[in-house]
């Protein structure tokens, strides 16, 4: 449950309506998902944050393909816990070409790097100069 009210369209006002408006034509959607109605609670954040995910995500030309950018994402919701990233941000690889196979890869390798990382932290290794 979200700490604060989820802002339905039809009661938002009107800086979170253009907010809203701009998500369901970025997106090509009919719907406005929960995380968009909770930041709606304080709009300043909601219309950063979603210039933030259009800008990032929707990058046209970038060296990062869209798949690759939603796996990416995944993967650090994965590592934070986040279960509504990983489920939103698996649905948006799964459209964009992401399998069974590959999210197990995917989580192979999300694995492998929180172990290996929480291996390097906790014997305090230092960096190697090749790596600097």
């Amino acid at each position: 449950m979200a700490l604060t009210k989820l802002i339905e369209y039809e009661d938002a006002s009107p800086e979170v309506r253009a907010v809203y408006d701009d998500i369901l034509a970025t997106r090509k959607t009919d719907w406005i998902n929960n995380v968009w109605k909770a930041l709606a609670n304080h709009p300043p954040t909601l219309r950063q944050f979603w210039g933030e995910v259009k800008e990032v995500m929707g990058r046209e030309g970038g060296r990062l393909d869209p798949l690759t950018r939603e796996l990416i994402y995944v993967a650090v919701s994965m590592t934070n816990n986040c279960e509504y990233c990983i489920r939103s941000h698996t649905a948006a690889a799964r459209r964009k070409g992401l399998d069974d196979q590959m999210l197990g890869e995917l989580i192979e390798v999300v694995a492998l790097a929180n172990k290996g990382n929480r291996l390097a932290i906790g014997y305090q290794v230092e960096v190697d100069d090749r790596f600097k």
